[in-house]
């Protein structure tokens, strides 16, 4: 394993009137490529910024963001358009599913924007979802909706899957088989997973565990006895 991801000082601040909010304040991590990462903390700590700025979505204010071996804190705005568009896998706690397209152009649709996709029905049958291609998100339950999200994020083939709260909007049992799906994609693809959540009962999942609060990271550890999420009880 290499360090795919590297994080050093990053900073951000929002200017709101005459306040200046930190909402980064000196962060330090790395993960090595093919890791279930679960970062954790309080609401307010930074934990989505961090997953922003890792996903192109939002520029730090100082700092290093290396993103396999390249630091994408010095890209401008049409470089973040394509390393977003090429190298991030987005999945959100609400599905952001076009309504009036079905579960099939759902995720046609990202994989016609990048370099190497894989062909839709095939993620689709891997996310358990072989007899839903041709319904709409309106015949879909919640846990079938994020099915496709993560469907549609993983056939643009990331180099990186990058999950805000997946199952923040799923009942207990959805939310488990999403996290499931999530672990096992992690495993079989050798994909780099970062989840954020504010559930700590998740953590023993995950290879590393990143602590954040106030803006910083408060512990980061390696775990080396990780458990399958089925095993774990909130």
């Amino acid at each position: 394993m290499k360090d795919f991801i590297e994080l050093k000082q990053v900073r951000k601040k929002y200017q709101m009137g005459e306040v200046v909010i930190h909402a980064l304040d000196g962060i330090d991590f790395m993960i090595e490529e093919g890791e279930f990462v679960v970062i954790v903390g309080p609401s307010g700590a930074g934990k989505t910024t961090v997953l922003n700025i890792l996903g192109g979505m939002d520029t730090a204010s100082e700092g290093t963001v290396s993103v396999d071996g390249i630091d994408i804190a010095r890209f401008n705005e049409k470089q973040l358009t394509k390393y977003r568009r090429d190298d991030i896998g987005f999945v959100f706690q609400f599905y952001n599913l076009v309504q009036n397209l079905t579960a099939k152009e759902n995720v046609e649709l990202a994989a016609q924007i990048c370099k190497n996709p894989l062909d839709a029905e095939l993620i689709l049958k891997e996310v358990g979802l072989e007899e839903r291609v041709h319904n709409f998100p309106a015949q879909l339950s919640g846990g079938e909706q994020q099915r496709v999200a993560i469907a549609r994020a993983l056939a643009k083939n990331p180099k990186l899957l990058l999950c805000d709260e997946p199952t923040g909007a799923l009942d207990y049992l959805t939310g488990k088989s999403i996290l499931k799906l999530l672990q096992d994609t992690c495993k079989q693809r050798n994909m780099t997973v970062i989840v954020i959540t504010h559930n700590t009962a998740l953590t023993p999942m995950a290879d590393r565990i990143i602590k954040i609060k106030n803006g910083k990271v408060s512990e980061m550890i390696l775990n080396e006895n990780t458990v399958s999420v089925e095993t774990i009880e909130w």
